[in-house]
């Protein structure tokens, strides 16, 4: 049986009760997994110039391996709850989103007024992506 911090008053446990798949969140939260990983092969090497193409490389696909780790699941599991084209906005919108903080923070770059504009676009079409079917 398991503990009552898991199992709560009614004594089933409170994981098998809710079915993971069937998030609106948890592919958002693979998204962002993923979109940190791949953030990391595609820009992390600019930090090391002197490295070998070779090594970065097969450092970058490693790194990207995990990349598919997370966005698989995501894309399988979010398609149960949105469309393939909604979940391509999510993901470009996550995508930019966790750019825009590993540039500042990792690569020291500033954000200028024109990003935060292009960026305003795309939010727009996520809310055309998102409108009710008429």
């Amino acid at each position: 049986m398991a503990p009552l911090w898991l199992t709560g008053v009614t004594g089933k446990s409170m994981f098998r009760a809710m079915n993971w798949t069937e998030s609106r969140w948890l592919p958002v939260v693979l998204l962002v997994c993923s979109n940190i990983f791949m953030t990391f092969a595609w820009y992390g090497h600019l930090k090391y110039k002197d490295k070998p193409l070779i090594f970065v490389i097969l450092t970058s696909w490693g790194i990207a391996l995990m990349e598919y780790v997370f966005m698989i699941p995501a894309n399988r599991w979010g398609s149960s709850v949105y469309t393939p084209a909604q979940l391509k906005i999510i993901q470009e919108v996550v995508t930019l989103s966790v750019f825009c903080v590993f540039a500042m923070l990792y690569l020291g770059e500033k954000i200028r007024w024109n990003y935060i504009a292009a960026f305003g676009c795309i939010l727009a079409a996520v809310v055309f992506a998102f409108l009710p079917k008429s």
